[in-house]
């Protein structure tokens, strides 16, 4: 039996197996430029964020319909609860889609048809955050708020996401401020490629209640002190940072000294049909790789649920953190 934990940080775009990128494919005659899947999964190696996006974009092409949408949530869901994610915030990217001609509507109904069943299919929770494209300008991340307010009730906040440098946080405020005006969460990735001053400034100018990735942080450690100070979560993803070279290897990964920095630090895995591993692998990874004890990948579990956005919900919260803390851990933990 897996170790319990929530999942904060996981792109739904970024868990398109091949082979159902391929059946997708099949369904909606859409050619895609590989021979099979095994070349398929050839491709899914990365130099850097950019190589990896490049090939993110390509292969949404072929998700077009609320089914489509709909099997990609179930497979995902089926997938994080064999490795013992019982409650998962998920992101996904409206732009990238509506750029493409598929309508908000279908992507959040199509979502929806998994996730709205979630808990009796795969025993999940789940809540559903929608990403804002850094790269992309200002207005048009206004006017996806905008197109998604028929939706609200599905959607339990906003993130930012796609290509770090050269897009700071601070592009976003309009948006983070009218997003709050609406209720949603903020979450943002800040310091994976970034510099350290984005975290801060995602923190003081979008006021986000999670840094997704945040790694850099480390880097200033007048910041370390704050976010300790302040419980600000950091949901960090290592598998990632090792394929798209924010660290070297994982061995480098400075997570051990994070947490002994007393950091509110996460192990989630991001896009991790491209990446090489679910959370249950991340964790795993991690402990085999740093060491990390059982009380620490305790901890890592803890932190998920205390992390997450259970603000509404506090006996389901207690009923996950009591799970956790009577696990008795075996030979795996994924």
């Amino acid at each position: 039996m897996p170790l319990p934990k929530a999942e904060l940080h996981l792109h739904i775009e970024g868990t398109l197996e091949p082979e159902l990128a391929f059946e997708l494919a099949a369904r909606n005659g859409v050619t895609l430029p590989y021979a099979d899947t095994e070349a398929l999964r050839q491709a899914y190696r990365f130099k850097d964020l950019q190589s990896f996006l490049n090939l993110y974009y390509e292969l949404m092409a072929v998700l077009r319909t609320e089914q489509d949408f709909a099997d990609l949530a179930n497979a995902y869901l089926a997938r994080a609860a064999a490795q013992g994610v019982r409650h998962a915030e998920i992101f996904f990217d409206p732009q990238a889609h509506i750029a493409r001609g598929v309508s908000l509507g279908t992507v959040v109904e199509g979502l929806w048809r998994a996730l709205g069943d979630s808990e009796r299919g795969h025993g999940v929770s789940t809540r559903l955050i929608m990403c804002f494209l850094r790269d992309e300008s200002a207005d048009s991340a206004l006017e996806t708020l905008q197109a998604a307010t028929p939706y609200l009730d599905r959607i339990t906040g906003i993130g930012l996401d796609s290509a770090e440098v050269g897009h700071p946080p601070a592009k976003f405020r309009e948006v983070y401020e009218a997003a709050a005006g609406l209720g949603l969460r903020r979450v943002a990735h800040a310091g994976e490629e970034g510099p350290p001053a984005y975290i801060t400034e995602a923190l003081d100018v979008l006021g986000i209640e999670r840094v997704d990735h945040g790694l850099r942080c480390m880097e200033d450690p007048e910041l370390v002190e704050r976010l300790v100070r302040e419980r600000i979560p950091l949901t960090l993803c290592p598998l990632s940072n090792v394929r798209l070279r924010t660290v070297d290897t994982l061995a480098d990964h400075p997570l051990p000294a994070m947490l002994d920095a007393g950091l509110l630090c996460t192990v989630n895995s991001d896009d991790p049909a491209y990446f090489g591993g679910y959370a249950g692998d991340n964790f795993t990874a991690v402990r085999d790789t740093l060491g990390l004890t059982e009380d620490r990948l305790r901890e890592l579990a803890r932190n998920s649920f205390l992390a997450s956005f259970l603000e509404d919900d506090e006996e389901r919260r207690a009923r996950y953190l009591a799970e956790v803390d009577a696990y008795e851990f075996g030979d795996a933990v994924s």
